[in-house]
């Protein structure tokens, strides 16, 4: 049965933000048409075994290729028959987006765009090391909706140095009255090897877990009474039609597949796949990976095949980040295994915690859980 979820990972960025551990770099003009050409070759070996449903763009910044690039990676996905899904989403960045690329982009059947806002607060920005200005967000936004895109997620950060509640409230309520159908919230996460990184081992700030704590509680109620709906951990989503839903309407289908367990073909640098229980990653390095390519052959660095009921666990993990958590049904369909045999002793953990609830049907966190989601989650690990 072919895979019906898709990822590409285009590696450039104009410069790279203090927080950021994503394989990402600047572009150069050769480079990039040798990466298009590359993807492409990637695109046709696996085009036979894919059908996909979703597609993510995802980076880096996908939006920095120029028109020329972007013709050159569509005009192979329609001719592979790799178009038309029912959810197709590519990130952008304020500063690389004009009217013309939207246009061509929701031609060619894209019909979500993910816009890395991070704050509307200007000094925030430049601390990030943003390279787009407040006045580019409304911009790009009013470009997305002129060239038809009627699904659009915007990503926003909390617990950032130097931010207070009140520019916390202040970002979300400016991004709030855009009227998106989506919003993806993350707390800033100190990864190795970045400047925010080095900057707190340095002693340049501190970090206050109270104030995280607070600006995810304000989150939360916040977009509740916005009219979003938490259906994951950091995701928000409108829901328009029947009141009794699980999942809201407007949720990114891309990301649920990955969180139920589902199989994806990933493809570009450093790009992890998942196809028929063996997890694949490609090199993390834009040259050689164009070099494979070049030889008619796939650029993987490693592969990862776990023991069924290890991938279980994992897939029982990242389930548990969604609000829904993981109906018995519907995990022992995906895995083969029941829940409430193999991990009944983290289960009762967490509810003793009151970390979670233990319904006839379905496990699911708390909004206490969920908070800790990522800690509680290693239980199954």
């Amino acid at each position: 049965m072919p895979v019906e979820s898709l990822y590409c990972h285009v590696p450039f960025c104009a410069s790279k933000c203090s927080y950021c551990a994503f394989f990402s770099h600047a572009p150069d003009g050769a480079t990039v048409n040798r990466y298009v050409a590359a993807l492409v070759r990637e695109l046709e070996i696996v085009a036979d075994d894919l059908q996909p449903r979703t597609i993510f763009f995802g980076g880096g910044t996908p939006s920095i290729l120029n028109l020329r690039q972007w013709e050159t990676v569509l005009t192979a996905m329609d001719r592979l028959g790799l178009t038309g899904a029912d959810e197709w989403t590519v990130e952008c960045n304020p500063a690389t987006l004009s009217l013309d690329k939207a246009k061509l982009l929701r031609a060619a059947g894209v019909n979500r765009i993910s816009m890395g806002v991070q704050s509307l607060d200007a000094n925030l920005l430049e601390r990030l090391g943003r390279v787009h200005s407040r006045e580019m967000v409304f911009k790009s936004y009013d470009c997305l909706r002129a060239a038809g895109f009627e699904r659009i997620n915007l990503d926003l950060m909390f617990a950032i140095p130097s931010q207070t509640m009140e520019i916390w409230k202040a970002s979300l309520r400016e991004t709030a009255d855009l009227e998106p159908e989506h919003l993806s919230c993350y707390e800033v996460i100190y990864e190795q090897d970045t400047p925010l990184y080095e900057q707190l081992q340095a002693g340049e700030f501190e970090v206050h877990e109270d104030l995280a704590c607070d600006m995810f509680e304000e989150l939360v109620a916040f977009s509740g009474e916005r009219g979003f709906h938490q259906y994951e951990v950091a995701n928000f989503a409108k829901h328009s039609g029947a009141e009794d839903f699980e999942i809201p309407n407007e949720a990114c289908r891309h990301n649920i597949n990955y969180w139920r367990g589902g199989d994806y073909h990933g493809l570009g640098p450093s790009a992890t796949g998942y196809v028929g229980g063996i997890r694949t990653t490609n090199i993390a390095n834009t040259q050689r990976y164009s070099e494979h390519l070049e030889r008619n052959e796939r650029a993987i660095d490693h592969t990862e095949q776990l023991p069924p009921l290890q991938r279980a666990g994992e897939t029982a993990a990242f389930g548990l980040r969604m609000n829904a958590g993981w109906p018995f049904a519907e995990f022992q369909k995906s895995t083969g295994y029941d829940l409430r045999n193999e991990w009944a002793e983290p289960m009762q953990t967490l509810v003793e915690q009151g970390n979670a609830v233990l319904e006839s049907d379905r496990f699911s966190l708390t909004p206490k859980g969920l908070r800790f989601a990522d800690a509680a989650a290693a239980e199954f690990l």
